[in-house]
């Protein structure tokens, strides 16, 4: 089993627990990789994985700011501080074992989605640590994502009670809905409730798009057609990167334990 760190949703949320703790931001630096190693030395000693590996994000623009310049321009950028001291924190994983996978050209949860999607096509099984829901696209028989803050599995049925859908429809669900994490903004006057019911409907939004408009929410989709397939490139992963690494190069060896 492939057990799979989307590193920056871990490390942010560690350093924002120090922040509140500590004033002094080289204590915060410190502190937080205290806390990245013993997080991971968990995740580490629960799952037990035979191959492991901890995805930074690399690329400050990629294809989907070119698509849409407004692509995540609502987020807060990454302090300065943390942004320097991200070799540390490879290190700290390195140190346990951990190797790190970072791209030029393509955001980190793309890199995710193309070990994990790699390995499914091959039957073979991998653990997706992250808060992030945008990885619940990908869940299927081998392929799950564990929240590590919540300690809880962000499952098929996490995303049926949450969403009302089945995972394979939650990227259809986003290019109606928008993500406002994202700042990618879908079909307008289409929320939640109205995203569900037509895909309850209809199953897809090609299939949306494409029916005889019966409904008064059909008809604006229809009418919002490039709004909708824009937001659906900008929230689906893309799991055919070309990464570079071979899954042999990402085998768990405990460095406690000699060679």
């Amino acid at each position: 089993m492939l057990l799979i760190l989307d590193a920056m949703n871990l490390v942010r949320r560690l350093f924002a627990v120090q922040q509140q703790q500590n004033a002094d931001t080289d204590a915060q630096l410190i502190a937080t990789r205290a806390a990245l190693a013993q997080a991971a030395g968990k995740l580490l000693t629960r799952f037990r994985p035979s191959h492991v590996v901890a995805v930074f994000d690399g690329a400050p623009v990629g294809f989907r700011h070119r698509l849409y310049p407004d692509y995540k321009a609502n987020r807060q950028p990454m302090p300065d501080a943390l942004a320097g001291y991200l070799g540390e924190l490879q290190q700290a994983l390195w140190q346990q074992g951990i190797d790190a996978l970072l791209s030029d050209s393509e955001e980190a949860d793309d890199l995710v989605a193309t070990l994990a999607c790699q390995l499914a096509r091959h039957g073979k099984n991998s653990v997706i640590v992250s808060t992030d829901k945008g990885f619940c696209q990908l869940l299927g028989p081998h392929i799950q994502q564990w929240d590590h803050f919540g300690q809880r599995w962000l499952d098929e049925q996490h995303v049926q009670q949450k969403f009302g859908i089945a995972p394979a429809q939650l990227v259809d669900y986003w290019a109606l809905t928008g993500v406002s994490g994202s700042n990618v903004k879908g079909v307008p006057g289409i929320g939640p409730k109205r995203a569900c019911g037509l895909l309850q409907q209809f199953d897809n939004l090609d299939t949306l798009l494409t029916a005889p408009a019966t409904s008064k929410e059909q008809n604006i989709v229809q009418q919002h057609r490039d709004e909708a397939l824009l937001a659906r490139q900008l929230v689906r992963l893309v799991d055919d990167i070309e990464l570079g690494v071979n899954l042999q190069q990402l085998r768990y060896h405990n460095p406690t334990k000699g060679p």
